[in-house]
């Protein structure tokens, strides 16, 4: 356990550090909202931002832990307190079960928890009734830690629709699955092309005392992760942060890519990135081709991070705000030689980033989400002129969002033809598992790639829309 910079005195001097029990009151109120089913990403947003930083880094680790607070809840009172209270008892429970990855000494983060019960308007009855459920737990704690054992979701922090979805998903991998989901994420970023090297950019850390390695052809796995703006050329342009899976998108889109023939203004390539925002794919495919690239997606306001990407980056794109499923609103006849569709989906294969997605999915949305899906891929294929590519990825690790959906695709689409893609990547905390590319190992998330290539013979969609 490392020391911290968050102090758990009052914060109040000026320029002091947040106090702990105020970090833990923000931290709840973010827990409380992802369990009572909102974004945790939008909670955040309403913190104030000199406690957002702290407040992040205690949500999550609580989202990540929440199976084994809410069973641990339980065995220390049966009857749930009211919303707040079993919020902040929780919270504190998931930060302090496992003392060797707590974030402060569990005696601390004790008292504090009771100080934020304390001082909070709506949990301040119930001050005594934490104090008394945290002081019993560290009593009893491994008595009541190998009672949750037998909880699979105290065990493996995953609703059990999800645990038993993988178990029949991947059986020789459901374990190590979620032993990553509940791991860390590295800071990767993705080195521009256009502007350097990995091997390049990688003696300048060095040069910089900050300790990285390479992972993928342009991607660079930091050893401590930092604000964005504190990482060495992300302001120039001269990186992006982007996870080591989706960096093969655009490689995978463009490999073997026949370059189109004729005059210079008339040859290059016509892509389509279909749900791009915020993009992050839009800008790789642009840094490795000279290509006329359309950037497509439903919400204006992502749209607008797209552009604010692409301006920190140097490149540019055609950004159209529109429903992928609907060509004729949105399209110019003109059919791409590629299209790389990074489909809605649900984010099953980044729930380490993101730790409340676990808890807001529910099993219907697989399927649901397997039908837009679906729904898209057969809006775009039309608009792939023959010999050209789509490519279809999902950051999932279901395979009804994955291999499922690509089987049933060629099945329906007799002028479709599978092409070299890895299929399904597992989250990874470190070697390299079955599929990856051999310059793909350490550290990356969970992401589904396939990869269809459109006989030449194949009718391309009509061009008078």
């Amino acid at each position: 356990m490392q020391p911290s910079a968050i102090q758990a005195g009052t914060g109040a001097g000026p320029g002091s550090s947040p106090a702990l029990w105020r970090l833990l009151q923000a931290a709840v109120e973010i827990v409380q909202a992802v369990r009572s089913g909102h974004s945790a990403t939008a909670a955040l947003d309403r913190v104030d931002a000199r406690l957002r930083s702290g407040a992040q880094a205690l949500s999550f680790q609580a989202l990540r832990n929440l199976g084994r607070a809410q069973a641990l809840r339980q065995r220390l009172a049966q009857r749930a307190p009211p919303p707040p209270a079993d919020a902040l008892l929780c919270t504190a429970l998931a930060l302090c079960w496992n003392e060797a990855q707590a974030p402060y000494e569990v005696f601390t983060l004790v008292d504090q928890a009771v100080e934020a019960a304390k001082r909070s308007a709506a949990a301040k009855g119930q001050a005594g009734f934490i104090n008394a459920c945290l002081r019993r737990f560290l009593r009893e704690r491994e008595a009541l830690v190998d009672a949750t054992d037998a909880d699979p979701v105290a065990r493996w922090n995953h609703p059990r629709w999800w645990i038993e979805r993988l178990q029949q998903d991947h059986p020789g991998h459901w374990q190590a699955i979620l032993e990553a989901n509940n791991s860390q994420p590295p800071m990767t970023l993705r080195v521009n092309a256009r502007r350097s090297t990995q091997s390049q950019y990688l003696a300048a850390l060095q040069s910089a005392q900050i300790q990285a390695c390479a992972i993928g052809k342009q991607g660079v796995v930091l050893a401590q992760a930092r604000p964005v703006h504190e990482v060495p050329g992300f302001d120039d342009g001269l990186v992006s942060v982007q996870d080591a899976a989706a960096q093969l998108a655009a490689e995978l889109l463009l490999q073997g890519l026949p370059v189109p023939t004729g005059a210079p203004q008339t040859a290059r390539l016509r892509i389509l990135d279909a749900c791009a925002a915020p993009g992050g794919k839009t800008a790789h495919l642009l840094e490795l081709a000279d290509a006329e690239v359309t950037a497509l997606d439903v919400d204006p306001v992502r749209c607008e991070r797209i552009h604010e990407n692409l301006a920190r980056l140097g490149v540019a794109a055609r950004v159209l705000a529109a429903d992928a499923r609907d060509p004729a609103v949105w399209w110019d006849g003109r059919p791409f030689d590629a299209i790389l569709l990074d489909a809605p989906c649900t984010a099953s294969g980044i729930v380490r980033r993101h730790p409340d997605v676990r808890w807001l999915r529910r099993p219907g949305d697989i399927a649901q989400l397997a039908a837009v899906q679906a729904g898209l891929l057969a809006a775009l294929w039309p608009l792939v002129k023959p010999g050209g590519r789509l490519l279809y990825c999902t950051c999932s690790v279901f395979r009804a969002e994955g291999e499922a959906q690509a089987q049933t695709f060629v099945a329906h689409n007799k002028d479709a033809v599978s092409g070299p893609a890895p299929g399904h990547l597992m989250p990874q905390t470190g070697g390299k598992a079955d599929g990856v590319p051999d310059n793909l190992k350490g550290d990356h998330d969970g992401f589904y790639y396939a990869l269809f290539e459109k006989r030449p013979g194949g009718k391309p969609a009509r061009q008078d829309i």
